[in-house]
């Protein structure tokens, strides 16, 4: 299993120059709100995951005035160490034009495709509590963000996908101002559809694990909004397409829904039949939690399941949030991998010294 044994900031957020060391076990980070708390774990799954799970634009996680941000994470393997380094640039460093990202893994450049699962993380955040009543496109991220760390093939698909999608949408606005003709779009079709099937297939089977996995009695069921990519599909859209000059069906398009079964002793069915009621409409708040929390626990999971090893555990400034009872859940987990709890409350150095558990402390 890869542990974590440092992580070095330069330029990135709030630190010009700071270089933390955590526990094998468990590393508590306590300090004020905008102490940089969160700026830590958002380094670390840029380096799992290749992407800020908080910025628009990755750009923006470059220190103020600065042209460059660099993240260097030291890791243990079983018999060997790994260095694993990502570097974001403005696109243009000292007058000179520059890749927007660099990726080395001990010290040799690597492309993103190859870089993304070395480390793996689950993220469990505040605004996670936002998955089920938000926007698809957070939950779509959210897929993401856990499938490029289990799967190089979805990586690959996922990269080819967006750039073909952006191409597409560029031709598409070219055949709404009459520039372009469609048979142009053939190549772009047929890109999309390969590439979209696959991410649909991984999502898909991400989904039908989260189903089959049970929390302490929790009935909760996620039903995949998919939107299936094909020649058909496209050319039954075609006029809408270049009307709206994008591309209106495939993954990008996906949405899924938490529900809550209706009668908790009958067998799931359909929400046709009214026994799946969806949580963003019929769930209350406490509900909603605790169905988030059971999708981080199945995501550990799927991660172990799919890897052999516990991903690394995150869990930034939660606690609060959750009861007595969940909270216990949350940290009677945590024993079974390396974890980093953020909080702004010294009490979660208490809640952890009860549980016994080997932990480190950084004050910032």
């Amino acid at each position: 299993m890869m542990k974590l044994q440092s992580l070095t900031l330069q330029n990135f957020r709030s630190y010009p120059k700071k270089t933390f060391a955590f526990s094998s076990a468990v590393t508590l980070i306590v300090g004020p709100n905008t102490a940089g708390k969160t700026n830590i774990l958002e380094a670390i799954i840029f380096l799992a995951t290749g992407k800020s799970f908080r910025a628009d634009q990755d750009k923006e996680a470059i220190g103020w005035g600065e042209e460059m941000a660099r993240m260097n994470a030291k890791c243990q393997m079983l018999n060997d160490t790994c260095e694993l380094e990502l570097v974001l640039t403005s696109g243009e460093v000292q007058g000179v034009k520059a890749p927007m990202k660099k990726y080395l893994v001990n010290g040799v450049p690597r492309r993103q495709v190859d870089f993304v699962g070395n480390l793996r993380a689950v993220l469990f955040w505040p605004e996670h509590l936002e998955l089920v009543t938000d926007s698809p496109s957070l939950r779509r991220r959210y897929l993401d963000s856990v499938l490029v760390q289990v799967d190089r093939e979805y990586r690959r698909n996922l990269a080819s996908y967006e750039r073909g999608l952006r191409q597409r949408n560029r031709l598409l606005d070219l055949i709404n101002e009459g520039n372009a003709d469609r048979r142009q779009l053939l190549f772009w079709n047929q890109l999309l559809i390969k590439a979209g099937n696959y991410i649909t297939q991984k999502r898909l089977e991400f989904i039908d694990f989260i189903n089959s996995h049970n929390v302490s009695g929790v009935i909760y069921h996620v039903e995949y909004d998919k939107s299936v990519i094909s020649e058909s599909r496209l050319e039954q859209y075609a006029a809408e397409e270049v009307a709206a000059k994008a591309t209106l069906v495939g993954p990008h398009r996906d949405n899924f829904v938490v529900a809550k079964v209706k009668n908790q002793n009958s067998k799931i069915k359909s929400e046709d039949d009214e026994e799946l009621l969806d949580l963003s409409k019929y769930g209350s708040r406490g509900e909603q939690r605790l169905a988030v929390l059971w999708l981080k626990l199945a995501e550990l999971s799927f991660i172990e399941e799919k890897t052999g090893e516990r991903p690394l555990l995150l869990l930034d400034d939660i606690l609060s949030e959750l009861d007595e009872k969940h909270r216990d859940l949350v940290l009677g987990v945590i024993e079974n991998q390396q974890t980093i709890i953020t909080s702004a409350e010294d009490d979660v150095v208490h809640l952890v010294s009860k549980k016994r558990l080997d932990h480190a402390v950084i004050q910032l």
